[in-house]
């Protein structure tokens, strides 16, 4: 159920935790740090509980006796049939990023594969009742993003949500759908064929235990675990008080960039990327401005790495993920191994690669979209350096 460094009975453990009433993330990490481990908060007593900040006594007697009745074996044997897989904090697969936010969910139900290269990752989010302009940009800009090796992020939800999810399949690319109700449903229900497509290619994710309900409680829950997946989100048509602006707001506290594409000023879905334009987020009207945005790619999660690094238990999750490597197709490789940091001209790029001219622009094209190269007036070309953003 967890890799190779873990245990069925250790993710049993946390299960039975994270199954008790009123335990959400904050809480588990208090009675972890304040009882010592998960072993201490599963024999303490309700006075115990108690004495650990922040709960008390009707809460801790609560935890106490819904953590004694959790049937942890009975969740595990439930996943098993339903091909999920439980992780927890402590597992290296854990994602890294999402592992840095002030309350990282304890426990997650995985239905696909994590993979280190979805580090790099852009959540993509927006209306339900979106327009069709927004769904076209959601899926326009989901699929460019996915074809430069971004993984793209978002929630499974009708309109913007379901063409980003679409966008970056439609490129072979990787997505993660982060649902705010148990994976043994899709929701909504007529995206349960999206749900399936997306765990052959990423992964569907919740905190939440596989039966649990969607309620409306769940959706601001889940949304800081799709800003926290990703380095920036990119909000796509919002309307006041929506939750694609609650999960901008959560990927500001996380420290993480948000991007808003701006629409029809008479529309109602412009309202929030409008507002966050002029709260500082950055406008997007086309790719480099998110690509620029967030460096280099494949530099991108050097900082979170240096930051690592604080602590020798840091420092090995550090070296465990270090920045993921972007992929190139062999002629997308010999036609980069033809530039260097002085402007070529298209002509003298075929010439090197010894490519047919119409291979060679293509490329060129999509080395533009992985911001490895830039095109300068007169169809001069250049490689993209580390200072050059």
């Amino acid at each position: 159920m967890s890799d190779a460094n873990g245990s069925r009975e250790r993710v049993a453990k946390w299960l039975r935790l994270h199954l008790a009433s009123g335990v959400g993330a904050r809480t588990f990490a208090k009675l972890l740090e304040h009882l010592g481990g998960i072993d201490q908060a599963l024999g303490a007593t309700a006075g115990q509980l108690a004495s650990v900040p922040g709960i008390g006594r009707r809460t801790a007697e609560q935890i106490a006796r819904s953590r004694d009745a959790a049937d942890a074996a009975g969740e595990l044997a439930l996943a098993d049939q339903l091909g999920v897989r439980v992780i927890t904090k402590e597992d290296r697969e854990y994602p890294l990023l999402l592992s840095r936010i002030d309350d990282p969910p304890p426990v997650l139900y995985v239905k696909g594969t994590l993979e280190r290269s979805d580090e790099l990752a852009v959540a993509v989010v927006g209306s339900r009742n979106c327009s069709l302009y927004g769904q076209e940009q959601a899926s326009r800009l989901s699929h460019l993003l996915a074809a430069a090796g971004f993984t793209i992020v978002s929630g499974l939800a009708r309109g913007i949500d379901t063409a980003a999810h679409r966008g970056a399949l439609s490129a072979s690319g990787r997505t993660i759908a982060v649902q705010g109700c148990g994976l043994a449903q899709a929701y909504p229900l007529e995206n349960a064929e999206l749900a399936e497509q997306i765990a052959e290619s990423g992964a569907l994710l919740s905190e939440f235990p596989l039966r649990y309900e969607p309620l409306p409680t769940t959706f601001p829950m889940r949304n800081r675990i799709i800003s926290g997946l990703a380095l920036g989100t990119l909000v796509v048509e919002a309307r006041p008080r929506s939750g694609a602006l609650i999960t901008a707001h959560l990927a500001l506290e996380q420290g993480r960039d948000v991007f808003a594409l701006p629409g029809r000023i008479d529309a109602p879905g412009s309202f929030g990327p409008h507002q966050l334009i002029k709260d500082g987020a950055k406008l997007v009207e086309r790719i480099e401005d998110i690509l620029e945005a967030l460096g280099l790619v494949g530099e991108v999660i050097g900082p979170h790495a240096c930051r690592a690094a604080e602590t020798a238990q840091k420092q090995q999750e550090a070296a465990l993920f270090s920045p993921p490597a972007l992929k190139l197709s062999d002629t997308e490789a010999a036609v980069i191994a033809c530039l260097d940091d002085e402007p070529l001209h298209v002509d003298e790029i075929i010439e090197r690669s010894a490519l047919l001219a119409g291979k060679v622009n293509a490329t060129l094209t999509n080395l533009q979209l992985k911001g490895l190269v830039r095109q300068l007036p007169g169809s001069y070309y250049q490689k993209r350096s580390s200072h050059s953003i």
